[in-house]
Protein backbone atom coordinates (compact mmCIF):
# COMPACT_ATOMS: atom_id res chain seq x y z
CA UNK A 1 0.00 0.00 0.00
CA UNK A 2 1.66 2.99 -0.80
CA UNK A 3 1.04 6.94 -0.32
CA UNK A 4 -2.15 8.73 -1.65
CA UNK A 5 -0.43 11.83 -2.93
CA UNK A 6 -2.63 12.37 -6.10
CA UNK A 7 -3.41 15.53 -6.97
CA UNK A 8 -6.18 17.51 -5.12
CA UNK A 9 -9.71 17.70 -5.64
CA UNK A 10 -9.46 15.68 -8.98
CA UNK A 11 -12.56 15.04 -10.55
CA UNK A 12 -13.90 11.81 -11.84
CA UNK A 13 -14.86 8.70 -10.03
CA UNK A 14 -13.28 9.64 -6.94
CA UNK A 15 -12.58 12.97 -6.96
CA UNK A 16 -14.05 15.75 -6.14
CA UNK A 17 -16.70 14.92 -7.59
CA UNK A 18 -17.13 11.20 -6.05
CA UNK A 19 -16.92 11.99 -2.23
CA UNK A 20 -13.71 10.09 -2.21
CA UNK A 21 -10.24 12.59 -2.15
CA UNK A 22 -7.27 11.41 -2.43
CA UNK A 23 -4.34 13.69 -2.09
CA UNK A 24 -2.28 15.77 0.53
CA UNK A 25 -0.99 13.89 3.49
CA UNK A 26 -3.81 11.39 3.49
CA UNK A 27 -2.48 7.72 4.08
CA UNK A 28 -3.93 5.15 2.11
CA UNK A 29 -3.91 2.59 5.08
CA UNK A 30 -5.79 5.60 7.02
CA UNK A 31 -8.38 5.23 4.23
CA UNK A 32 -8.74 1.59 4.68
CA UNK A 33 -8.77 1.66 8.63
CA UNK A 34 -11.31 3.71 8.31
CA UNK A 35 -13.63 1.11 6.11
CA UNK A 36 -12.14 -1.69 8.75
CA UNK A 37 -13.73 0.08 11.52
CA UNK A 38 -17.08 0.39 9.81
CA UNK A 39 -17.15 -3.54 9.12
CA UNK A 40 -15.30 -4.07 12.71
CA UNK A 41 -19.11 -3.53 13.72
CA UNK A 42 -20.08 -6.43 11.73
CA UNK A 43 -17.44 -8.73 12.20
CA UNK A 44 -19.27 -11.67 12.37
CA UNK A 45 -20.68 -11.50 9.00
CA UNK A 46 -18.25 -9.45 6.93
CA UNK A 47 -14.71 -10.78 8.07
CA UNK A 48 -15.56 -13.74 10.18
CA UNK A 49 -13.04 -15.74 8.30
CA UNK A 50 -9.75 -13.25 9.48
CA UNK A 51 -11.76 -12.54 12.49
CA UNK A 52 -11.93 -15.80 14.41
CA UNK A 53 -8.96 -17.83 13.06
CA UNK A 54 -6.87 -15.66 11.09
CA UNK A 55 -6.69 -12.49 13.11
CA UNK A 56 -3.79 -13.41 15.66
CA UNK A 57 -1.89 -14.67 13.01
CA UNK A 58 -2.53 -11.70 10.84
CA UNK A 59 -0.71 -9.75 13.43
CA UNK A 60 1.94 -11.91 13.71
CA UNK A 61 2.26 -11.77 10.20
CA UNK A 62 2.51 -7.85 10.62
CA UNK A 63 4.99 -8.19 13.63
CA UNK A 64 7.39 -10.34 10.96
CA UNK A 65 7.09 -7.59 8.36
CA UNK A 66 8.23 -5.12 10.39
CA UNK A 67 11.17 -7.17 12.07
CA UNK A 68 12.23 -7.24 8.29
CA UNK A 69 12.33 -4.19 7.97
CA UNK A 70 8.70 -3.57 5.56
CA UNK A 71 6.88 -0.66 6.56
CA UNK A 72 3.42 -1.36 7.21
CA UNK A 73 2.22 1.11 3.98
CA UNK A 74 4.13 -1.67 1.58
CA UNK A 75 1.53 -4.40 2.81
CA UNK A 76 -0.29 -5.28 -0.52
CA UNK A 77 -3.35 -5.88 1.31
CA UNK A 78 -3.97 -4.29 4.38
CA UNK A 79 -7.07 -5.03 7.48
CA UNK A 80 -9.54 -4.37 5.51
CA UNK A 81 -8.46 -5.77 2.33
CA UNK A 82 -7.81 -8.80 3.27
CA UNK A 83 -11.37 -8.99 5.32
CA UNK A 84 -13.18 -8.23 1.82
CA UNK A 85 -10.91 -11.24 0.47
CA UNK A 86 -11.98 -13.56 3.12
CA UNK A 87 -15.55 -12.89 2.82
CA UNK A 88 -15.33 -13.17 -0.93
CA UNK A 89 -14.32 -16.38 -0.69
CA UNK A 90 -17.11 -17.13 1.69
CA UNK A 91 -19.52 -15.85 -0.59
CA UNK A 92 -18.36 -17.51 -3.70
CA UNK A 93 -16.98 -21.18 -1.92
CA UNK A 94 -14.10 -21.35 -5.10
CA UNK A 95 -12.08 -24.74 -5.84
CA UNK A 96 -9.56 -22.48 -7.43
CA UNK A 97 -8.01 -18.96 -6.86
CA UNK A 98 -5.07 -17.93 -8.42
CA UNK A 99 -2.98 -15.56 -6.87
CA UNK A 100 -0.43 -13.33 -8.84
CA UNK A 101 2.06 -11.38 -6.34
CA UNK A 102 1.76 -12.95 -3.33
CA UNK A 103 4.38 -11.13 -1.23
CA UNK A 104 4.57 -12.31 2.32
CA UNK A 105 1.57 -14.25 2.09
CA UNK A 106 -0.88 -11.97 4.17
CA UNK A 107 -3.72 -12.34 1.35
CA UNK A 108 -3.16 -15.94 0.52
CA UNK A 109 -3.05 -16.61 4.53
CA UNK A 110 -6.69 -14.70 4.59
CA UNK A 111 -8.22 -16.46 1.54
CA UNK A 112 -6.80 -19.90 2.71
CA UNK A 113 -8.41 -19.69 6.39
CA UNK A 114 -11.86 -18.70 4.51
CA UNK A 115 -11.25 -21.82 2.57
CA UNK A 116 -11.00 -23.87 5.77
CA UNK A 117 -14.10 -22.62 6.64
CA UNK A 118 -16.33 -22.99 3.56
CA UNK A 119 -14.27 -26.31 2.27
CA UNK A 120 -13.21 -28.65 5.65
CA UNK A 121 -11.58 -31.41 4.47
CA UNK A 122 -11.91 -30.61 0.75
CA UNK A 123 -9.28 -30.03 -2.05
CA UNK A 124 -10.05 -26.31 -2.76
CA UNK A 125 -6.58 -24.45 -3.52
CA UNK A 126 -5.25 -21.41 -4.45
CA UNK A 127 -1.88 -21.67 -6.72
CA UNK A 128 0.17 -18.55 -5.77
CA UNK A 129 2.74 -16.78 -8.08
CA UNK A 130 5.55 -15.41 -7.44
CA UNK A 131 9.23 -14.81 -8.26
CA UNK A 132 10.92 -13.93 -4.63
CA UNK A 133 11.98 -16.80 -2.39
CA UNK A 134 12.71 -13.98 -0.08
CA UNK A 135 9.83 -12.72 0.89
CA UNK A 136 7.15 -15.97 0.08
CA UNK A 137 9.47 -17.83 2.85
CA UNK A 138 7.45 -15.55 5.09
CA UNK A 139 4.48 -16.61 4.10
CA UNK A 140 5.55 -20.08 4.42
CA UNK A 141 5.54 -19.88 7.93
CA UNK A 142 2.76 -18.59 9.29
CA UNK A 143 0.75 -20.82 6.60
CA UNK A 144 2.30 -24.43 7.66
CA UNK A 145 1.36 -22.44 11.73
CA UNK A 146 -1.80 -21.45 10.69
CA UNK A 147 -2.89 -25.10 9.54
CA UNK A 148 -3.38 -24.38 5.76
CA UNK A 149 -0.15 -24.64 3.98
CA UNK A 150 -1.93 -27.99 2.24
CA UNK A 151 -4.29 -25.43 0.54
CA UNK A 152 -1.80 -23.24 -1.08
CA UNK A 153 0.84 -24.13 -4.03
CA UNK A 154 3.04 -21.47 -3.95
CA UNK A 155 5.11 -21.14 -7.52
CA UNK A 156 8.32 -19.77 -7.86
CA UNK A 157 8.36 -18.24 -11.71
CA UNK A 158 7.22 -15.37 -13.37
CA UNK A 159 3.37 -15.10 -13.20
CA UNK A 160 2.99 -15.34 -16.85
CA UNK A 161 4.79 -18.55 -17.47
CA UNK A 162 2.99 -20.22 -14.60
CA UNK A 163 -0.51 -18.69 -16.19
CA UNK A 164 0.37 -20.18 -19.76
CA UNK A 165 0.98 -24.08 -18.01
CA UNK A 166 -2.27 -23.72 -16.23
CA UNK A 167 -5.22 -26.11 -18.08
CA UNK A 168 -6.55 -23.88 -21.11
CA UNK A 169 -10.50 -23.88 -19.83
CA UNK A 170 -12.52 -22.10 -17.33
CA UNK A 171 -11.24 -23.45 -14.19
CA UNK A 172 -10.33 -20.90 -11.99
CA UNK A 173 -13.24 -19.61 -9.70
CA UNK A 174 -11.33 -16.66 -8.00
CA UNK A 175 -8.09 -14.85 -9.01
CA UNK A 176 -6.58 -11.91 -7.41
CA UNK A 177 -3.82 -9.52 -9.25
CA UNK A 178 -1.78 -7.68 -7.09
CA UNK A 179 1.69 -7.79 -8.83
CA UNK A 180 4.01 -5.27 -11.10
CA UNK A 181 1.66 -3.12 -12.97
CA UNK A 182 3.60 -3.71 -16.65
CA UNK A 183 2.44 -7.08 -16.69
CA UNK A 184 -1.12 -6.56 -15.30
CA UNK A 185 -2.92 -6.59 -19.06
CA UNK A 186 -1.09 -9.99 -19.60
CA UNK A 187 -1.86 -11.53 -16.64
CA UNK A 188 -6.18 -10.14 -17.32
CA UNK A 189 -5.95 -11.65 -20.70
CA UNK A 190 -4.24 -15.39 -19.60
CA UNK A 191 -6.58 -15.11 -16.34
CA UNK A 192 -10.08 -14.42 -18.35
CA UNK A 193 -9.62 -17.04 -21.18
CA UNK A 194 -9.90 -19.82 -17.85
CA UNK A 195 -11.84 -17.80 -15.74
CA UNK A 196 -15.41 -20.17 -14.73
CA UNK A 197 -18.43 -19.08 -15.60
CA UNK A 198 -19.47 -17.55 -12.56
CA UNK A 199 -15.65 -16.51 -11.49
CA UNK A 200 -14.48 -12.85 -10.08
CA UNK A 201 -11.22 -11.05 -10.87
CA UNK A 202 -10.05 -9.01 -8.57
CA UNK A 203 -7.22 -6.28 -9.31
CA UNK A 204 -5.25 -4.11 -6.94
CA UNK A 205 -3.83 -0.88 -7.20
CA UNK A 206 -6.30 0.63 -9.64
CA UNK A 207 -6.66 3.91 -8.33
CA UNK A 208 -2.91 4.30 -7.97
CA UNK A 209 -3.25 7.26 -5.33
CA UNK A 210 -5.80 8.99 -7.99
CA UNK A 211 -2.62 9.16 -10.21
CA UNK A 212 -4.13 7.32 -12.83
CA UNK A 213 -6.37 10.35 -13.52
CA UNK A 214 -3.63 12.90 -13.42
CA UNK A 215 -1.84 12.97 -17.55
CA UNK A 216 1.01 14.99 -15.42
CA UNK A 217 1.99 11.50 -14.06
CA UNK A 218 3.79 9.86 -17.24
CA UNK A 219 5.31 7.43 -14.73
CA UNK A 220 5.80 3.75 -15.85
CA UNK A 221 3.46 2.16 -13.62
CA UNK A 222 0.59 4.90 -13.86
CA UNK A 223 1.21 4.90 -17.22
CA UNK A 224 0.32 1.02 -17.30
CA UNK A 225 -2.49 1.40 -14.91
CA UNK A 226 -4.16 3.65 -16.78
CA UNK A 227 -3.87 1.61 -20.16
CA UNK A 228 -5.10 -1.61 -18.15
CA UNK A 229 -8.14 0.15 -16.44
CA UNK A 230 -8.90 1.39 -20.08
CA UNK A 231 -9.04 -2.25 -21.68
CA UNK A 232 -11.31 -3.20 -19.00
CA UNK A 233 -13.56 -0.34 -19.17
CA UNK A 234 -13.74 -1.14 -23.23
CA UNK A 235 -14.24 -5.17 -23.23
CA UNK A 236 -17.61 -5.76 -23.76
CA UNK A 237 -17.24 -9.27 -22.77
CA UNK A 238 -16.94 -8.29 -19.16
CA UNK A 239 -18.96 -6.63 -16.28
CA UNK A 240 -16.47 -4.59 -13.51
CA UNK A 241 -17.06 -2.15 -10.77
CA UNK A 242 -13.92 -0.42 -8.88
CA UNK A 243 -14.13 -0.81 -5.18
CA UNK A 244 -12.77 1.87 -3.19
CA UNK A 245 -10.76 -0.42 -0.84
CA UNK A 246 -7.40 0.51 -0.10
CA UNK A 247 -5.51 2.05 -3.23
CA UNK A 248 -8.68 0.65 -4.87
CA UNK A 249 -10.10 -2.72 -6.47
CA UNK A 250 -11.25 -3.24 -9.75
CA UNK A 251 -14.03 -6.15 -9.36
CA UNK A 252 -13.96 -8.12 -12.68
CA UNK A 253 -16.88 -10.50 -13.84
CA UNK A 254 -18.47 -11.92 -17.43
CA UNK A 255 -21.05 -9.98 -18.59
CA UNK A 256 -23.13 -12.58 -19.79
CA UNK A 257 -22.43 -16.43 -20.11
CA UNK A 258 -22.13 -16.40 -24.02
CA UNK A 259 -19.54 -13.67 -23.46
CA UNK A 260 -16.43 -16.46 -21.99
CA UNK A 261 -13.68 -17.11 -24.36
CA UNK A 262 -13.82 -20.33 -25.89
Amino acid sequence: MRRASGPQGVDGPWGAGGGFELGGDVEAAEVAEAFADHLDADRQTVGGAVGHDCCGQAEEVRRDHRAEGVADERLGSVRVGVEFLAALVELTKPSLIVEIGTFTGYSALSMATALERVDPGGDARIICCDISEEWTSIGRAHWERAGVAHRIDLRIAPAIETLRTLPDSPTIDLAFIDADKGGYSEYYDEVLRRLAPSGVILVDNTLWSGQVVDERDQSDDTVALRAFNAIVADDDRVRQVLLPIGDGVTMIRWATPSAQVG
